[in-house]
């Protein structure tokens, strides 16, 4: 089998494993369409999410244990804005529409600083040690940002309003169901993958970005500032991070100081599954991941959830260990 059939061929496999009764073809294709559908809103999240996890690898080969934790102190921080410019369910259309902007440009700046703060205080004095010690720095700061979520508002989950309300159909179509969180996340994803794109494609910082990931030290020899490259790389990462929490937690209308920790093992699974290193391969990635939960949900209930994500991973890395859109590394090239 070739290596595009091979791919093709792990794509079907999930909507395959959703189809669970031939003998009403009808109705079980209506309730894959709109697991589907939820799957891509929920995927839609970790995308942006694994973004950050696949841009700090394909630069510095660093796996940013705390990244997840980012995207924790997201949701936290819109949560925060959202009580000091009064938002309720009260509040108008137009006031809520520019107040939910207001907050997603702060949550995106807030954790974009936080990431360069991580960067230059944890991560660049480590940058010419061993490997380990930036990783276990990770892990140390991810436990700091947790504590941070605990003191904040507490270890109990807090639910918010539900803003926008997520729940209501916004649109059904032959017994097809898109919401209102379905709609928020994937028209809030796509622009900012697109325009993640283009920075990384089309502009000097980003040939920039991309010279440093080949090899640092002729990005260096060739005028690159490559500190000043990387930090621009892990800004990028926490505004992500930062509009990710955001919609997590109007979609989700709850937040935990724990989310950090799931979401980013969901979004480093969903990193490594495309390809990590590969901005298209996070997106895949992160998508393929919502469509296996919600269907796994479906169908065997919530329990078994990771324990099918987790077997799918597994599957693709034996058949393919480089991930479905991945590419060599410097260390395996």
């Amino acid at each position: 089998m070739s290596k595009y059939g091979l791919i093709a061929a792990l794509l079907v496999l999930p909507v395959a494993f959703g189809i669970q009764d031939i003998t009403s073809p009808d109705d079980d294709l209506s309730r894959l369409g709109n697991n589907l559908i939820d799957g891509l809103s929920n995927g839609a999240i970790w995308a942006l999410v694994a973004l950050g996890y696949t841009l700090v690898y394909g630069i510095i080969e660093l796996i940013n244990f705390a990244h997840g934790d980012v995207f924790m102190i997201g949701s936290f921080v819109s949560f925060g804005l959202w009580g000091t410019l009064g938002l309720t369910l009260l509040t108008g259309p137009l006031g809520l529409v520019g107040g939910l902007f207001v907050t997603l440009l702060v949550a995106m700046l807030a954790c974009g600083c936080l990431t360069v703060m991580i960067e230059r205080v944890a991560y660049r004095p480590l940058r010419d040690a061993p490997k380990l010690a930036a990783l276990i720095t990770a892990v140390g700061f991810s436990f700091i940002l947790q504590n941070v979520g605990l003191l904040w508002l507490g270890g109990r989950q807090t639910t918010i309003p539900d803003l926008i309300r997520s729940q209501e159909v916004l649109l059904s179509v032959g017994g097809l169901s898109v919401s209102h969180g379905d709609a928020l996340a994937i028209l809030a994803t796509v622009p900012l993958v697109l325009l993640l794109t283009a920075f990384v494609t089309r502009t000097r910082l980003g040939k920039a970005m991309r010279a440093t990931a080949q090899d640092p030290e002729a990005a260096r020899l060739m005028g690159i500032n490559v500190d000043t490259t990387i930090s621009v790389t892990f800004l990028l990462g926490g505004l992500m991070a930062g509009a990710a929490g955001l919609m997590y937690a109007l979609y989700q209308t709850r937040i935990w100081f724990f989310d950090g920790f799931n979401a980013g093992l969901i979004a480093f699974t969903a990193a490594v599954m495309g390809g990590i290193g590969n901005l298209r391969g996070a997106v895949l990635g992160g998508l393929i991941i919502g469509c296996i939960q919600q269907i796994s949900d479906n169908r065997f209930g919530g329990a078994w959830t990771p324990a099918v994500v987790f077997a799918y991973l597994v599957l693709i890395m034996v058949l393919r260990p480089q991930g479905l859109l991945g590419e060599e590394t410097r260390e395996a090239g």
